[in-house]
C-alpha cells in the first residue's frame, strides 16, 4: 500500500489528526539507571520549567496536549495556579501519578507491606493524590507498586494480596464520578522473588473486584521477554478493561527506552489491535501516554521522536486493510492474511505524516522545528543553577 487512495488517505489522516498523546513530566527531569543519572544542561528545575517543556512538544506535534504529573516529584503549594499556567502554555494536566516506592518506609513494602501504619502511610498518600484531581481537573490516578518479597518465606503472599485489596477499595471509593483508577503492573524489580502486581492478570482481577471506574494500564516494558503485548491490549479491550498505555521500549528487561526504538513492529502490532476494537478516537477513554527514562539522549528532541514514533505506528495501523484481511482470515489464508498485514507496517507513511502536520500548520519535521527554535539555547541560559529536577524531585 505505497499509495493509498484518496478516500483511505482521508480517514487515516483524520484519524491521525484527533490522535492524542500525553508526555510525562518526570521525562524532562534528569532520569537514568540504578547504576548512574546523567544530568543534562536545560533541565527543568520545577513543575512549571517541566510543563514549559510539555508545551514545547505540543507546539511542534500538536498531538500532546496533556502531562501527566508525578507526587511528589511534581508537588506545589497551589495546585489550581498550576493548573492556569498550563492552559496559559496551550496544555492541560494529565494522570496523577502515586509514587510510594521511595521512601524509607517502603523498603518492604507500601500498601502491601506486612506494618499497618506504613500501610496507613501509603494510602493516605493515594488520597492526597485524588485529593490533586479534584484541583487540577486530572481524570486519572495511575498507580505502581513497588511492593513485592526478595526471598521465599519473608511474607504471606495472599496475605499481601488481602492488603493491596484494601488499599485499592479505599482509593477507588475516593474517586469522583468522573474519575478513574488505573492500575498499572510490572514482572519484576525492584522485588525479584514475588512482585504483588506482577502481570496483566492480577491487575485485571482487581480491577474487576472493584468496579468500572477501575482498568489496567499496560506499560510496554513491564513484561517477560516474548510477552504477547497485543494479545493483552486485544483481551482487556474485548473485556472493556484497558484504561491506557505507559509507551516505552526494551531490549532485556524494563530499558524505559524511547517507544519503537526496539521493535517498531511490535508497537504496529499493538496499535494495529487499538484500531480493531476502535479505541484510537479520544472518546474511548484509553490514556496513551510516554513513559520514558533519557538517560544519554536530550530530553525534548527524545520525547518528541517518540510522538513521532506512536504517530508512524498508529498510520500503518490505519492502513491495514480491514475487508482483506477479514476475507483471508474467513478463508482460512494464513499467507494472505499475514500479508494484509505486512503490507501496511512496511508503507512509508512519512510523507504522509509531513503533509498532515503542514496542513495542521506545523513544520512537517518537529525535530528540525526544535532545533531551529531556539528553545534549547534559551532554558540552558534560563536554567543554569539552581536545583535541577530528578527522580527524587
Amino acid at each position: 500500500m505505497t499509495h493509498p487512495d484518496a478516500p483511505t488517505r482521508q480517514r487515516v489522516t483524520q484519524a491521525l489528526r484527533n490522535q492524542r498523546i500525553e508526555t510525562p513530566s518526570w521525562a524532562y527531569a534528569n532520569s537514568g539507571t540504578r547504576f548512574k543519572v546523567f544530568p543534562q544542561e536545560g533541565v527543568p528545575r520545577d513543575p512549571y520549567e517541566k510543563i514549559a517543556d510539555a508545551a514545547m512538544v505540543h507546539r511542534l506535534t500538536g498531538v500532546a496536549p496533556t502531562v501527566a504529573l508525578h507526587i511528589p516529584w511534581d508537588r506545589v503549594d497551589d495546585y489550581a495556579d498550576l493548573a492556569r499556567y498550563a492552559t496559559d502554555q496551550g496544555v492541560t494536566l494529565g494522570a496523577i501519578n502515586a509514587n510510594v516506592f521511595q521512601d524509607n518506609d517502603y523498603k518492604l513494602g507500601s500498601v502491601t507491606n506486612p506494618d499497618p501504619g506504613v500501610r496507613r502511610k501509603a494510602i493516605d498518600h493515594l488520597l492526597e493524590c485524588v485529593d490533586i484531581m479534584d484541583r487540577t481537573g486530572s481524570r486519572d490516578l495511575k498507580l505502581w507498586f513497588s511492593d513485592g518479597t526478595n526471598y521465599p518465606g519473608q511474607d504471606d503472599i495472599r496475605a499481601r494480596q488481602d492488603r493491596l485489596a484494601a488499599a485499592l477499595r479505599e482509593a477507588y471509593d475516593r474517586l469522583g464520578d468522573d474519575q478513574r483508577l488505573l492500575l498499572e503492573y510490572k514482572l519484576f524489580e525492584p522485588a525479584f522473588y514475588t512482585t504483588d502486581v506482577p502481570d496483566w492478570g492480577t491487575a485485571y482481577a482487581h480491577c474487576l473486584e472493584l468496579g468500572p471506574k477501575a482498568q489496567v494500564v499496560i506499560d510496554t516494558g513491564h513484561h517477560a521477554p516474548g510477552t504477547n503485548i497485543e494479545f493483552i491490549v486485544a483481551f482487556l479491550l474485548r473485556a472493556g478493561k484497558l484504561g491506557g498505555f505507559d509507551f516505552n521500549s526494551r531490549f532485556y528487561a524494563d530499558d524505559d527506552l524511547m517507544v519503537g526504538a526496539a521493535d517498531p513492529f511490535q508497537l504496529f502490532r499493538i496499535m494495529h489491535e487499538i484500531v480493531r476494537g476502535d479505541a484510537l478516537r479520544p472518546d474511548a477513554g484509553i490514556a496513551f501516554m510516554l513513559d520514558q527514562c533519557h538517560n544519554i539522549e536530550p530530553k525534548i528532541p527524545a520525547i518528541i521522536r517518540s510522538v513521532m514514533n506512536v504517530q508512524e505506528a498508529t498510520a500503518k495501523a490505519l492502513l491495514v486493510d480491514a475487508d482483506a484481511l477479514a476475507a483471508a482470515q474467513r478463508a482460512g489464508d494464513v499467507l494472505t492474511a499475514n500479508a494484509v498485514l505486512m503490507d501496511a507496517y512496511h508503507t512509508d507513511v512519512r510523507p504522509m505524516l509531513a503533509e498532515l502536520r503542514a496542513d495542521m500548520g506545523l513544520d512537517p519535521d518537529p525535530i528540525a522545528a526544535y532545533a531551529r527554535s531556539g528553545y534549547f539555547a534559551r532554558i540552558r541560559a534560563e536554567r543554569a543553577g539552581g536545583q535541577q529536577a530528578g527522580w527524587g524531585a
